[in-house]
C-alpha cells in the first residue's frame, strides 16, 4: 500500500501555518484556452477572477426558473442533499445539484465554466461538489473564515491543492446582502486548525462550520497582511477561485436575496484517497468519489 506524505498537517493539538506547496496555475505552458495570461497572473497572485457577464439575462432567469422549481419541489426538501436553515427552515443549499437537475448539469459542461476549470488546472477534470446556495432575505445565515481545501483536505482526502471552485450569481450581489468575501492572496499560506474532527462532523458543518475554522489570531494576520475583497455584480457574473482561499460571508439581513450555483472542479490527477484528519470520509454527495471527468 502506497503511503501518501500529508504535505499540509491540520485538526492537530494546535494551529499550524504551511506555506503553499502547490502551483496555483497548473496550465501547460503554451496551450491556450479562454483565460487570458495577463488574467492568470492575476489569478496566481490574488487566487481568484472574476467575469462580469458570464451568463446572459436570459440564461440567469433560465437557472432562476430551476432553483425555484427545486426549491417547490418537497422531494427535493426530504432529500438529504438538502440542507436546512435552523431558524427559518427554509432550504439553505442543495447539494449534488447537477446530478439532480439536468438543466444544472449542462452549466456545468458549458465551456465557458468547464474550460476555464481545465485551464486553471492543467488536466481533465471531475466535480468534487456541486451545489446552489440560497440565502434569502430577512436573516440567512452566512458561512464563516475557512479555507475549503482545509476541510477537503482533512475530511475528503484530496492530497494536492489542484481545486477550483466557481460561484455563479442568480441574484444580484450588492455590498449590503451577504456577497462572498475573500482574503487576496491568502491562498498561499495554509492554516492548520487545532482540533479533532468529530464523528459525522458534516451534519452540523453544513448549517454552522466550527471544526476547521481558523482561530481570530490567524485571521486578524491574514486580514491585515491581504485586506478583504468584497464581491460585489449583476446576476450572471461568476467569480473562480482557488480551493485555499481564505473567504466567508456575512449574513443576509435585508430585503433583497442572494443566490448562487457554486461548482467545485477538482483535478483528475488529485483524486480524493482517505481523510487526512476525519475517522470517515464524508457522503459522495459531498465530496465525490467518482471521478469521472466532464465531458
Amino acid at each position: 500500500m502506497t503511503t501518501i506524505t500529508d504535505l499540509y498537517p491540520t485538526r492537530g493539538t494546535a494551529e499550524v501555518s504551511t506555506p503553499r506547496q502547490d502551483p496555483v496555475v497548473w496550465a501547460t505552458p503554451g496551450v491556450s484556452g479562454p483565460i487570458q495570461p495577463s488574467e492568470l497572473r492575476g489569478y496566481d497572485r490574488d487566487g481568484f477572477l472574476t467575469v462580469d457577464r458570464l451568463l446572459t439575462p436570459e440564461e440567469v432567469a433560465h437557472y432562476r426558473a430551476e432553483l425555484d422549481r427545486l426549491l417547490a419541489d418537497p422531494a427535493v426538501r426530504a432529500d438529504e442533499r438538502a440542507i436546512i436553515e435552523p431558524k427559518s427552515q427554509d432550504i439553505r443549499s442543495v447539494f449534488e445539484v447537477h446530478k439532480i437537475s439536468e438543466v444544472f448539469a449542462e452549466l456545468v459542461r458549458d465551456p465557458r465554466v468547464l474550460d476555464r476549470a481545465r485551464q486553471i488546472l492543467g488536466s481533465e477534470v471531475y466535480v468534487h461538489q456541486s451545489r446552489v446556495n440560497v440565502k434569502p432575505g430577512f436573516g440567512a445565515s452566512g458561512f464563516y473564515w475557512h479555507s475549503d481545501f482545509e476541510t477537503w483536505h482533512a475530511e475528503d482526502g484530496l492530497p494536492r491543492m489542484r481545486t477550483v471552485s466557481v460561484s455563479i450569481a442568480l441574484t444580484e450581489n450588492h455590498d449590503t446582502n451577504g456577497g462572498l468575501m475573500i482574503m487576496p492572496g491568502s491562498h498561499r499560506t495554509f492554516v492548520g486548525c487545532a482540533g479533532v474532527t468529530p464523528k459525522d462532523n458534516y451534519k452540523r458543518s453544513l448549517q454552522m462550520q466550527e471544526a476547521g475554522t481558523p482561530s481570530n489570531e490567524a485571521l486578524t494576520e491574514l486580514a491585515g497582511r491581504h485586506g478583504i475583497k468584497l464581491f460585489t455584480g449583476p446576476a450572471g457574473s461568476a467569480t473562480w477561485f482557488d480551493c485555499n482561499c481564505m473567504h466567508g460571508s456575512g449574513d443576509n439581513i435585508t430585503p433583497f436575496p442572494r443566490s448562487n450555483v457554486f461548482i467545485v472542479f477538482n483535478s483528475v490527477e488529485n483524486t480524493a484517497v482517505e481523510p487526512f484528519a476525519a475517522p470517515a470520509p464524508r457522503p459522495d454527495f459531498i465530496g465525490a468519489r467518482d471521478f469521472t471527468p466532464v465531458r
